[in-house]
């Protein structure tokens, strides 16, 4: 999945100033290059990374790197800090599962509470990102924030939006990067802007943040990968930490990025008095929230049997609005990525816009409907469907009669805040695409077509 060449020479390497690698009492060492520092973890865990306009050569047993000026059309030697990878080979091998998409999918219990130690103080009830805490009170003060990314990154902004203009009062817009970039988006001096990816290289991510940086604008970055692009070049930021994530179809680096975001707003709004309910009962959530997950992944055996009875279709809708809105897009975008059905993630305000006319007894439906703001006229949404003969598919709060009981098929999650249904409630969505596709002899862990880090416009 991941590009590596192997050179073995001689000596072991150390670069110097001058960017010249020399030798260190001429002990036996090996040279491996790679396009991700995961797929070098069996070999040896200290990396180099190199950046954009580095030249890289070995040369008599030695390292160089150098560094090409693109405008004096000249190269200058550069020293690289060699770093140490927290990486544990098991994190890359994919045990007892049939897949790295399954294995992460039924790690997420574990990648959620990894990304929430150390940061979240459940005694004390209090969040702190030590990597944004120096500049939190200019984010506090900016104007609006904006969040750039591409695909599933793209659908944690929209999963978390909500939450944070409720606990920060500060306008928020969600944009995806490449049309951020064709539009020429006005950025200003007093903006905070995010930038989410998993890798750290996407390429449209990457640009619209050196487009954002020539404007003088606050720069974030939320990344899983520690050396990334994203994280050098941004001012402060969020690591994500979910672990190595190898299926090219995100799952936990997903669930993780949305309670990362879900902690950067209760930092801009833990100070306000009229938030402190609100923040403590998201507070009691997530330390609830592995355990719930657990839940969750339990009813595999029966998202197994749907995913049996929807083999054989052609197409897929899925429907929610509010926090669920990113839900409906992001499952849809994994039953696309691995399955290869088309599907849809729809507003479900917007179903009498259009979308209506698709509906009738042979068009599966998903439709999630949890008990939160959104309730009433997600039920109306339902009514909707079943009214034209639809047989929906619900994604629900478990003991939900009402719902269960105008139900095709009904999944259950547990009651959790409703800023983290969409974690419980895109799980089983995995699940789906995931059995999808191994029921249709597909390779789920390389998709064709697709790539895990897109490093090209």
């Amino acid at each position: 999945m991941m590009d590596k060449v192997h050179i073995k020479y001689g000596s072991v390497p150390h670069t110097d100033d001058n960017g010249k690698a020399f030798n260190l009492g001429g002990q036996s060492a090996e040279y491996f290059f790679s396009s991700d520092a995961s797929a070098l973890i069996e070999h040896t865990d200290r990396v180099i990374f190199v950046e954009d306009d580095d030249i890289t050569y070995i040369k008599d047993g030695s390292l160089w790197i150098k560094r090409l000026d693109q405008h004096a059309k000249t190269d200058t030697s550069v020293s690289r800090d060699i770093i140490t990878l927290k990486m544990q080979l098991q994190e890359i091998m994919k045990g007892n599962f049939s897949s790295f998409m399954q294995k992460e999918i039924f790690e997420q219990p574990d990648s959620l509470l990894n990304t929430m130690r150390g940061r979240i103080d459940f005694k004390t009830n209090t969040v702190n990102l030590g990597g944004i805490k120096s500049h939190l009170e200019d984010i506090k003060r900016c104007r609006r924030i904006i969040i750039i990314a591409s695909g599933t990154s793209y659908h944690s902004g929209v999963a978390t939006r909500q939450l944070l203009e409720e606990l920060s009062n500060i306008p928020v817009v969600v944009e995806l990067s490449s049309d951020f970039l064709d539009r020429q988006t006005p950025v200003f001096r007093d903006d905070v802007i995010l930038f989410i990816s998993q890798s750290g290289e996407t390429a449209d991510t990457l640009n619209a943040l050196r487009y954002c940086k020539q404007r003088g604008a606050l720069l974030v970055g939320i990344t899983n990968t520690v050396g990334s692009a994203i994280s050098r070049e941004t001012v402060c930021g969020i690591h994500i930490n979910a672990g190595p994530e190898i299926g090219v179809a995100s799952t936990k680096a997903y669930t993780s990025q949305i309670v990362c975001l879900v902690m950067f707003s209760l930092m801009l709004g833990g100070d306000r008095i009229s938030k402190q309910k609100r923040c403590q009962e998201i507070i009691d959530g997530l330390k609830e929230l592995p355990a719930r997950v657990k839940e969750v992944l339990q009813l595999d055996p029966q998202i197994l049997k749907l995913a049996e009875e929807l083999s054989p279709e052609r197409s897929l809708l899925l429907m929610g609005r509010g926090y669920n809105y990113a839900t409906c897009l992001e499952g849809a975008l994994k039953v696309k990525e691995v399955s290869y059905m088309h599907s849809e993630g729809i507003l479900s305000g917007e179903l009498k816009h259009g979308p209506l006319a698709l509906v009738d007894r042979d068009m599966p439906c998903v439709i999630i409907v949890v008990k939160d703001n959104t309730y009433t006229k997600c039920h109306n949404a339902l009514q909707q469907v079943i009214a034209r003969q639809g047989r929906p598919i619900t994604i629900c709060e478990r003991g939900d009669e009402n719902v269960e009981s105008m139900s095709y098929r009904c999944i259950g999650i547990p009651k959790i805040p409703d800023c983290l249904t969409n974690i419980l409630a895109i799980i089983p969505l995995q699940l789906l695409s995931f059995h999808l596709a191994v029921l249709r002899g597909l390779d789920v862990d390389c998709p064709r077509n697709l790539a895990k880090s897109v490093t090209t416009e």
